[in-house]
């Protein structure tokens, strides 16, 4: 069947909506319940015309999945859909707050616009602390997670400890019985002692930190005046690795170190030995994350430490492969970003990752606190350096100004994938857009979307999974990672 034969098919009535594109010499079919498709030619052209078996496998997973119309399984896709939409109706779960706008690394590709040391004027004070913790647990969520962000928020450890102690006593109030509270902090490891290591794990405060790869790589994209960044933080890595070792043998909860890589210009190299890293320091997967060209990151200095869309691909792709080949020699290792990808293709959940959301996390899904008070759609909204994105302050602000704010409406509008070219995209059900981005980079809530450097990223990876998928082998790994 040629291409253009497709305009002289007459669609059968029982067709359900669909999104197809081609992909080789066959057709991938998606739909808004999140399932996919993959019909040869004649199967695609059989299916479109009514002229399917009905007795056959084929056709009863195409009724099944919401291809074709049929009352059979219908309370199953409409559960499915309000099981992938149901983060939209929650609140807030996100919380971020940026206790010290200070740091003591001068990382190349700072997102945060972070200031030095000495700097001050810039840490949370407890009152503003308070008040972020009271209009947090106004959220109706019934999961609260308060994420500790700088700088370097163990720059201002009192007030870290504050709130985490304020936290769990608004925890135990009757108000908030039956929902969970979970905290994380985001600290490079350079301020850290057995002391707040102790209180933060007594509290479960969970831990990530910053790893760009080998010594070489880690201490030139995020050097630390006067030390070696890169051996604070492995020998901080092998404390907690082994501190959760011992809690796991005594019986007692562990959640697990994470470490986030950042890609820079001279990452592009190196992408087995940075995997290679991980592994060797324990970790069982890793986040390919590109630059986001905001803060530091923008700007002049991107000429200096950025790249391309597609030289960050051929390295996402060789890291990929390098991944996978490590996964079918019998190890688990996985692509976080890939796995959140993964489960909205491969599982009914929703993981609720707020770039991959229509409409997006920003302001509905996560708020950023500042230190100074003043409350942001988002971690990637404090990041403009003005106040754009600003949505309101802890000092004079009730919830609900928040949530009804204009530009949480704005934020909405701009990012749900039905009011953008992306709705046409067979990759609908599995992406989403980040208005920040597309105002910073772009000057534009609503710019051409398939013209943009996400769009093109998305579209990459995600040819990339459904190519692999094909053989069961590699669609057995993914199916691990989910």
């Amino acid at each position: 069947m040629k291409k253009t034969d497709l305009t002289k098919v007459k669609i059968n009535s029982k067709v359900g909506f669909f999104r197809f594109k081609e992909i080789g010499n066959k057709y991938l079919l998606t739909n808004d319940f999140g399932f996919f498709a993959i019909l040869t030619k004649k199967e695609f052209k059989d299916f479109l015309e009514g002229n399917l078996d009905k007795a056959g496998e084929l056709y009863q997973k195409l009724v099944k999945e919401g291809f074709i119309k049929d009352a059979v399984g219908l309370d199953g896709l409409i559960q499915r859909y309000a099981d992938k939409n149901c983060t939209l109706l929650m609140g807030p779960n996100l919380h971020i707050i940026v206790v010290s706008l200070r740091c003591n690394t001068k990382c190349v590709y700072c997102q945060a616009s972070s200031l030095p040391a000495d700097c001050i004027d810039y840490d949370m004070d407890r009152k503003t602390a308070k008040k972020v913790v009271d209009l947090i647990f106004e959220s109706p969520s019934p999961v609260i997670t308060i994420e500790f962000q700088g700088g370097e928020p163990l720059i201002n450890w009192p007030v870290v400890r504050y709130i985490v102690n304020y936290a769990k006593k608004k925890s135990k109030d009757s108000s908030f019985r039956g929902r969970k509270l979970n905290m994380s902090i985001v600290t490079n490891f350079s301020l850290m002692n057995e002391e707040r290591l102790n209180f933060l794990v007594k509290n479960m405060v969970s831990l990530c930190t910053s790893l760009d790869g080998p010594e070489h790589l880690h201490n030139a994209n995020r050097p630390l005046p006067n030390l070696n960044g890169y051996k604070i933080t492995v020998d901080w890595i092998q404390k907690v690795k082994e501190l959760e070792k011992k809690r796991l043998k005594a019986g007692k909860t562990v959640y697990n170190l994470s470490a986030l890589l950042t890609v820079a210009r001279k990452s592009l190299d190196y992408p087995e030995e940075i995997i290679d890293e991980y592994r060797k320091r324990g970790f069982e997967g890793i986040f390919l994350r590109p630059l986001s060209y905001l803060g530091k990151s923008g700007g002049e200095a991107r000429d200096k430490i950025g790249y391309s869309v597609e030289d960050f691909l051929k390295f996402w792709k060789k890291s990929m492969d390098y991944i996978i080949s490590i996964n079918l020699k019998g190890e688990f290792f996985m692509e976080r970003g890939c796995r959140i990808m993964l489960q909205k293709i491969l599982t009914a959940k929703d993981p609720g990752f707020t770039d991959l959301r229509s409409p997006c996390g920003a302001a509905v899904g996560q708020v950023l606190y500042n230190y100074d008070g003043k409350i942001f759609t988002c971690d990637e909204g404090r990041m403009i350096g003005d106040d754009t994105f600003v949505i309101g302050d802890v000092n004079e602000s009730q919830y609900d100004e928040i949530v009804w704010n204009d530009k949480t409406k704005t934020m909405v509008n701009s990012s749900m994938l039905e009011n953008l070219s992306c709705d046409l995209c067979v990759y609908k059900p599995y992406c989403g857009v980040c208005p920040v981005k597309n105002y910073a980079l772009y000057g534009n809530l609503f710019p051409q979307m398939k013209n943009t450097e996400w769009c093109k990223q998305n579209r990459f990876q995600l040819d990339y999974l459904f190519d692999k998928m094909k053989d069961l082998k590699i669609k057995k790994v993914f199916e691990s990672w989910t």
